[in-house]
């Protein structure tokens, strides 16, 4: 079973469109768009396990210039 987060991204003023097509090609990224609302950039990303995620995906995420902010949402299954 795969581990999937959403992560939610501010950026600075007018990145918001550089960021997206940045982090959508880090592997293991699913999804990144740019929305409006207190979040620049919305993107999904999934990986087989919690370890593996933040060592290759949200290690990425982190130095892609113009982000700001990030906030990361686990998803849950009930």
């Amino acid at each position: 079973m795969s581990v999937q987060v959403y992560i939610l991204i501010q950026t600075e003023v007018g990145k918001a469109s550089s960021v997206a097509k940045t982090v959508g090609a880090i592997p293991g990224v699913t999804l990144a768009e740019g929305v409006t609302g207190p979040y620049d950039v919305i993107m999904r990303a999934e990986s087989p396990s919690m370890e593996e995620l933040g060592r290759a995906v949200l290690s990425k995420v982190q130095s892609v210039p113009g982000i700001t902010r990030t906030l990361t949402c686990p998803v849950t299954s009930y």
